[in-house]
């Protein structure tokens, strides 16, 4: 168990010492945990999740197409006609990103809807670093809402098996859905109250024109079939994954058959993220290399010992835990990490796991925006506001992200606590 545990804190610091090379690092640990005889070779494949992973790639796929469709932007054109000043426009733009990012990937939401921040910002002469940022923290705390909002929300269906509908209502509750659309509407406040001075008006320009209206199509599709099968007893384990995978290949397909070209087929293998397709895969070998070592175990009776067999406190320590360790570190390895851990703390309590489960994923997932490295949507935001030209400090980022985090945050804390205790 301590070869165990010292070669995954080892992964973990080096994880966030040399973020870029992160998804390497991870492959050479899980490497090293089977060729140390940690983990069997004859369960590696067992240890992976092929639905997680296939999930990831196939909506990876079809957000592109959705994108490529300009779709997004009309919809926010159409928004920008509605609203009567910029304090409005940043905040509708804000919520429209975390509408977005409930169904599509955090990152690709914020290169979706800056453009128009952006736009917005010069005809008027503002500065777009606070809007940036306002879109940045909406679309990350909208990514826990659904099961292909985030990652970290695919990681916690798959390892809790839940399935679409289960994050709208689970059990006879209402799911971590609408936790998040009360923590959305409380976070709203405080930009409406950053953005109290902005009330020149908004004038709308010419509607974005859709190219194609078939992605569009495809991504309703994939949540449409996703929650149909739902309700299929004894599927295939990988079955919401080949949805995606499917769906995605179509319109590739289509794509190359419009073009008369196979480039299109080539850009289908492309576009998902491998690097972040090899981090999880990694990561699931190493967790199920500690998990057989006996330290899973080990991190969740540590966590019984200092909270006691007090249920408020345990829920309280994994909430606020979360959010202070995403604000400086990834929450996917960290997510990955914490479910069995927090199964394991389940177990030794003779407690039901799901109000612990939907307090680490929302404070891990809310806790990333208290910094700008602590969400993957953060940085691109920011990354775009470089090439504009814009430095954004941390003071900058921090006088948005602070108070939005906490709020979302307590919100979320103190409705899932009502509603699962």
């Amino acid at each position: 168990m301590y070869l165990a545990l010292a070669l995954f804190l080892a992964t973990y610091v080096l994880l966030l010492i040399f973020g870029k090379y992160r998804a390497y690092i991870a492959a050479a640990s899980a490497l090293l945990f089977v060729v140390l005889g940690i983990l069997p070779w004859a369960e590696v494949p067992a240890a992976i999740d092929w639905n997680v992973l296939l999930m990831i790639a196939g909506t990876m796929g079809t957000v592109v197409l959705f994108i490529e469709s300009r779709m997004p932007a009309l919809m926010a054109d159409i928004i920008m006609e509605k609203v009567p000043n910029i304090k409005w426009a940043v905040v509708a733009l804000s919520l429209f990103a975390g509408l977005i990012s409930a169904f599509v990937d955090n990152v690709a939401t914020v290169l979706m809807v800056a453009p128009v921040a952006l736009a917005l910002a010069k005809k008027l002469d503002i500065s777009p670093v606070p809007v940036i940022i306002a879109i940045a923290v909406s679309s990350n705390l909208q990514g826990a809402a659904t099961l292909v909002g985030d990652t970290t929300s695919i990681l916690l269906g798959g390892y809790a098996d839940m399935n679409f509908l289960d994050f709208f209502v689970f059990r006879g509750r209402p799911g971590i859905f609408w936790v998040v659309q009360v923590g959305a509407v409380a976070s709203a406040c405080v930009l409406l109250y950053y953005f109290r001075n902005l009330r020149q008006p908004v004038e709308s320009g010419e509607r974005t024109q859709v190219t194609d209206t078939v992605p569009t199509l495809l991504l309703v599709s994939t949540v449409t079939l996703l929650i149909i099968v739902s309700f299929v007893p004894e599927k295939p384990a990988v079955t919401n994954g080949v949805i995606c995978v499917l769906l995605a290949a179509v319109g590739f397909l289509r794509k190359a058959g419009q073009r008369r070209s196979l480039a299109p087929l080539g850009q289908f293998f492309r576009e998902p993220d491998g690097q972040t397709l090899l981090l999880l895969a990694s990561l699931f070998v190493i967790i199920a290399g500690i998990t057989r070592a006996g330290v899973i175990d080990a991190i969740s009776r540590l966590f019984v010992n200092i909270a006691g067999d007090d249920l408020f406190a345990i829920y309280s320590l994994i909430v606020w835990a979360s959010v202070l360790f995403s604000a400086f570190i990834d929450n996917i390895p960290y997510v990955a990490t914490m479910l069995p851990v927090v199964s394991g703390i389940a177990a030794l309590m003779g407690v039901e796991p799901y109000l612990l489960y939907f307090g680490l994923l929302t404070g891990a997932t809310l806790g990333g925006n208290l910094t700008p490295i602590g969400a993957s949507a953060n940085i691109t935001g920011i990354g775009i506001l470089r090439k504009e030209g814009y430095t954004v400090s941390n003071r900058d980022f921090m006088k948005i992200g602070v108070p939005f985090s906490l709020i979302a945050v307590t919100t979320g804390y103190l409705l899932i606590w009502f509603l699962w205790r």
